[in-house]
C-alpha cells in the first residue's frame, strides 16, 4: 500500500530517500557534482534509524571495489559519482558485467550536459552498451525515487549491476515526490563460488556466455517493463526520449506520441516498431551523444536526429521545439532501410534574449592558493595542474597553470615532459584530497623511474570544490565523525620521496623551501597547508596606507576579489580575510595587515 505522504525533494535527495525505501544498507562513493548529495543526504538520514553505513572512499575506483564487497557479503548496495568518475571505477566495472553480484549494486552515474562543474562532456549511456548492463534514466526526483528500487529488483533477478543514470537537471531540479511503501525482498547470504567471481581465463570465459545470454533477456524485459511507456498522443508525430530531455520534449510537443524510456538499455525494439506504426515522422531527442538515434537507424528506420537536435550541452523546451518545428512540415519519409546519420549540429541556436555580463571564476578571498600561485609565477615555475579549486589559478591575472585533465595526472605529466625535455622544464600541483584520490600511484611511479622534478600539494584540508568533504587526509568521515588522519610528509618519506610541510600563507617560509626544491635534484614534494578559507575565515582587515600606494598593481595581479583599484589608492572590500598575501607582495609598503606594512619603499 503506498503511503500518502509527499516531499518536495531534488533528484540527489530522492535518489537516497529512494535507496533506504529499496533496503539498501551500504553506501560509498567520491563526491562530484552533481552527484554529491546523495551520500550525505543519504549519511544523514541514516543517523536517524541506523540502517544505512555510509562512507566517502578515496576514490571512485575504490569506491566501487568497497560497495562490490559489500554485495558479495549480503548488502544491498549503492555507490555514486559523476560522469568521468565511471572513467576511474571503468577497471573494475567491465569486469563486474562477467561476476555479476550477490545482493542488489546499483551505481549512480550523474552527468553534466553543459558542463556546469566539468572538465568534459561525455554520454555515460554508452558505458552501459560497453559493458552489457542495463541503465535506468529518470526524468524527475518522483522517478529518481522509484527508480532505486526498480534498479535493486533488475539486479538481483538477472545477476548484473544497474547503472542509474542521472543528469545535472535531474540531480539538482526539484519536484514533487509521492513516498511509497518500504520495498519487501529476500535477504541474502554470502555463497564461495570461484567460478562466478573468480575472473580467471577458463571462467571468464563461461562467464562471458552468460553475459550474452543476459542481455538477450534484459532485452525481453526491455519490452515488458513498465518504465518503458508509449504514450499516445493526436499529432501525426513520434518522439522517442529519456531522462530530463522527455520532458523538455513533452513541453515543447504534448501533443506526440512519446516512446519515454526509463530503461534506455537495452532498446525496447518491438516497442519502437509499435511507435513506427502509429505515425509517420519519428524523431529522437536526447542529450549529448546519439545514443538511442543510432541503434534506431540500425534498425533500419528513418529518425530526425542530430541533424536537428544539438549535440552539445543542455537541451530545453525551446531549443527542441526550435530544432524539430521545421520538420513536422516535411513530407514523410518513405524509405524503410537503413541510412547514413547526417552530420550532427554542434551548438544550439543563440538565444535573442540579451545576455548578462560573464562573471569569470576566481579563488576566494583568502584562499591559500593565491600565494602558492603568486610565488610560482614569480619564480618562473610551469606548472601542470589537476581538478580541484586550484584549477582556477590558470585564469588571469594569476595565469599560473598550464593544464587540467583529469585527478592524479599533473604528477605523470609532469614526469613525462620532465623526462622528455632531460630538465626541470615543470611542477604538478594538485590538491589534497585529488593527491589521496589519484596521485599516490604517480608519485610511487615517479620515485621508480627516477623522475627529477617538483610537486606541489596544496593542502586546505578539504575537498572544498564540492562542497567540504572529507578524505584520508582530515580523517573526517561522511557523517563528520573523527577518524586517523594520513600525514601526507610522511607517506611521501615512506615511499623515499624528500618532502616538507610549509604554511602556504607564510610567503617566506614557502619561498625558501620553492628555492630548495628549485636547486635540488631528484624528486620532491612541498605540502603547502593552510586550512581553506571557508572554513577558518579570517577576522584581520587589510590596511591601506594611501600615502605610499601608487596604483602599481601588484597586489592587483593575485587576483584577490576583495581588492580593487580605486582613484588614488587601492581599496579593500569586507570580503577581505586578512591573509597578507597583498602586503607580501607589495614592493611600497602600502598594504598591511593588523597595522604592520609588510615593507618599507
Amino acid at each position: 500500500m503506498c503511503s500518502v505522504d509527499s516531499l518536495f525533494l531534488s533528484g540527489n535527495e530522492a535518489i537516497a530517500r529512494g535507496a533506504l525505501r529499496a533496503g539498501v544498507t551500504f553506501a560509498c562513493g567520491y563526491p562530484g557534482t552533481p552527484s554529491t548529495e546523495i551520500l550525505e543526504v543519504l549519511s544523514a538520514t541514516a543517523d536517524r534509524d541506523g540502517r544505512v553505513q555510509a562512507e566517502w572512499c578515496i576514490n571512485e575506483k575504490v569506491a566501487l571495489e568497497t560497495a562490490i564487497g559489500a554485495s558479495l557479503a549480503g548488502a544491498r548496495s549503492l555507490v555514486t559519482m559523476k560522469h568521468v568518475g565511471l572513467n576511474v571505477a571503468a577497471d573494475p566495472f567491465m569486469t563486474l558485467s562477467l561476476t555479476g553480484v550477490n545482493a542488489a549494486l546499483v551505481i549512480v552515474s550523474a552527468d553534466d550536459p553543459g558542463m556546469h562543474s566539468s572538465q568534459n562532456e561525455q554520454d555515460n549511456r554508452n558505458f552501459a552498451k560497453f559493458a552489457k548492463v542495463p541503465m535506468l534514466e529518470p526524468a524527475d526526483s518522483q522517478e529518481a525515487y522509484e527508480f532505486v528500487a526498480e534498479a535493486c529488483a533488475l539486479a538481483e533477478e538477472f545477476d548484473v549491476p544497474v547503472l542509474l543514470r542521472s543528469t545535472t537537471r535531474v540531480s539538482h531540479g526539484r519536484s514533487r515526490v509521492v513516498a511509497r511503501a518500504p520495498v519487501a525482498f529476500a535477504p541474502r547470504s554470502y555463497e564461495r563460488s570461484i567460478d562466478k567471481f573468480v575472473m580467471m581465463p577458463q571462467f571468464a570465459r563461461q562467464r562471458n556466455r552468460l553475459v550474452l545470454e543476459r542481455l538477450a533477456k534484459l532485452r525481453e524485459r526491455a519490452e515488458r517493463t513498465p518504465l518503458n511507456v508509449l504514450e499516445a498522443g493526436t499529432a501525426d508525430l513520434g518522439i522517442i526520449s529519456s531522462g530530463a530531455a522527455y520532458t523538455y520534449a513533452r513541453e515543447a510537443f504534448p501533443k506526440a506520441w512519446f516512446l519515454k524510456l526509463g530503461m534506455s538499455h537495452p532498446l525496447p525494439v518491438e516497442k519502437v516498431a509499435k511507435l513506427y506504426r502509429s505515425v509517420s515522422r519519428v524523431a529522437v531527442v536526447e542529450e549529448l551523444d546519439p545514443f538511442i538515434e543510432d541503434q534506431v537507424r540500425a534498425l533500419g528506420l528513418p529518425v530526425v536526429g542530430k541533424e536537428a537536435i544539438p549535440a552539445d550541452g543542455e537541451l530545453d523546451q525551446e531549443i527542441v521545439f526550435a530544432a524539430l518545428e521545421p520538420y513536422l512540415t516535411r513530407r514523410p519519409p518513405r524509405r524503410r532501410r537503413p541510412v547514413m546519420p547526417p552530420a550532427a549540429r554542434i551548438s544550439a541556436p543563440v538565444p535573442a534574449e540579451p545576455q548578462l555580463p560573464v562573471r569569470p571564476p576566481v579563488l576566494c578571498a583568502g584562499c591559500p592558493h593565491r600565494a602558492v600561485f603568486a610565488m610560482l609565477r614569480k619564480h618562473k615555475v610551469s606548472p601542470l595542474g589537476d581538478i580541484g579549486c586550484y584549477t582556477l589559478g590558470a585564469l588571469s591575472p594569476l595565469d599560473s597553470l598550464d593544464s587540467c585533465l583529469c585527478m592524479g595526472a599533473s604528477i605523470g605529466m609532469m614526469a613525462g615532459m620532465n623526462k622528455v625535455l632531460g630538465r626541470r622544464a615543470v611542477a604538478a600541483v594538485l590538491g589534497d584530497s585529488t593527491f589521496f584520490h589519484s596521485g599516490v600511484t604517480p608519485l610511487i611511479d615517479a620515485r621508480y623511474n627516477e623522475t627529477d622534478g617538483i610537486v606541489l600539494v596544496l593542502d586546505n584540508r578539504t575537498t572544498a570544490m564540492t562542497g567540504h568533504q572529507g578524505h584520508p587526509g582530515t580523517g573526517v568521515h561522511l557523517d563528520r565523525s573523527a577518524g586517523p588522519a594520513l600525514d601526507i610528509e610522511r607517506l611521501c618519506q615512506g615511499i623515499g620521496v624528500r618532502c616538507e610541510t610549509v604554511d602556504a600563507l607564510d610567503t617566506e617560509a614557502f619561498e625558501s623551501a620553492l628555492k630548495r626544491e628549485l636547486g635540488a635534484q631528484g624528486l620532491g614534494v612541498i605540502v603547502a597547508f593552510a586550512p581553506c578559507a571557508l572554513m577558518a575565515p579570517g577576522e584581520q582587515q587589510l590596511t591601506v596606507d594611501e600615502e605610499r600606494c601608487n596604483l602599481c598593481g601588484l597586489c592587483l595581479d593575485i587576483g584577490c576579489p576583495a581588492l580593487a583599484p580605486g582613484e588614488t589608492a587601492v581599496e579593500v572590500s569586507a570580503a577581505c580575510h586578512g591573509c597578507g598575501v597583498c602586503a607580501a607582495v607589495c614592493k611600497r609598503g602600502a598594504l598591511s595587515v593588523a597595522g604592520e606594512p609588510a615593507g618599507t619603499p
